[in-house]
């Protein structure tokens, strides 16, 4: 009897690029990938951090760059991805939140939500999945969402619209892009402990309605990301393409 053998999680001799890899989930992101064995290519806006980054995670022993790269800067990111050459594994994890009432948005907020969190994951998309198609290798996209694509909430209207739109968006590049073994997903986390996410945990009564919705009782650390984004990006998920993983803990479950 020849028993199944389960899929690789290993990413030996992948190339990944992480954006927003300068902190928070991105920086997680990036240190999963590199883990697991893929050489990470960590770009932001922000330098500083991101040179901090990259350079922690060489000390850990992992394969990792720095590239300076403003999503939102189309002819910016274009220049940074043609210099790059095609990766294996692209996570998106820049991202911005403005939140408001949705009678008190601006015109200026709501073009630069929907500027980083659909125009430019839109534009990254393409612009990648089109190098791994000159390849000829595939390759897995994954877009760091939001339950927040899947649910509304009070003043989230922008976010919400860029993430209901997101999640649109993969579905169908999935089908676009299937015959060339380009799989793309997004992942779609909970309130996570990170820098900015602490703007909103700071405040009692917010951390208390968040906690409330949350059936797991707690709100999410970037370490509850990782383990998903190294799952997506290998052959374990080699049949998943134009979905969802919603690390939420219930909170859309109703």
């Amino acid at each position: 009897m020849t028993l199944p053998r389960t899929p690789a999680l290993t990413l030996t001799g992948k190339r990944a690029l992480v954006t927003g890899a300068s902190s928070g989930i991105g920086r997680g992101c990036a240190v999963a990938l590199a883990e697991a064995g893929a050489h990470v290519v960590c770009a932001a806006r922000g330098v500083a951090r991101l040179d901090d980054t990259v350079t922690a995670m060489r000390d850990a022993g992992w394969s990792a760059d720095a590239v300076a790269m403003d999503v939102a800067d189309l002819d910016n990111l274009s220049d940074r991805l043609a210099q790059q050459g095609p990766f294996d594994i692209v996570v998106n994890s820049a991202g911005l939140a403005r939140h408001s009432a949705a009678i008190d948005t601006t015109v200026a907020d709501y073009d630069a939500v929907m500027g980083v969190n659909l125009r430019a994951a839109y534009f990254l998309s393409t612009l990648t999945a089109r190098a791994m198609i000159r390849s000829g290798t595939g390759g897995s996209i994954i877009h760091i969402s939001s339950q927040m694509g899947h649910v509304g909430g009070p003043e989230r209207a922008v976010y919400c619209a860029s993430k209901h739109g997101l999640e649109g968006m993969i579905k169908a590049m999935a089908i676009e892009w299937g015959p060339d073994r380009i799989r793309i997903n997004t992942i779609c986390p909970t309130f996570i402990r990170t820098p900015l996410g602490e703007q909103t945990l700071a405040d009692p009564e917010k951390r208390k309605w968040i906690e409330s919705k949350i059936k797991l009782g707690r709100v999410g650390e970037v370490e509850d990301i990782m383990g998903a984004v190294v799952f997506l990006a290998s052959d374990a998920a080699a049949l998943i393409t134009g979905t969802s993983l919603l690390i939420d803990g219930g909170w859309t479950a109703g």
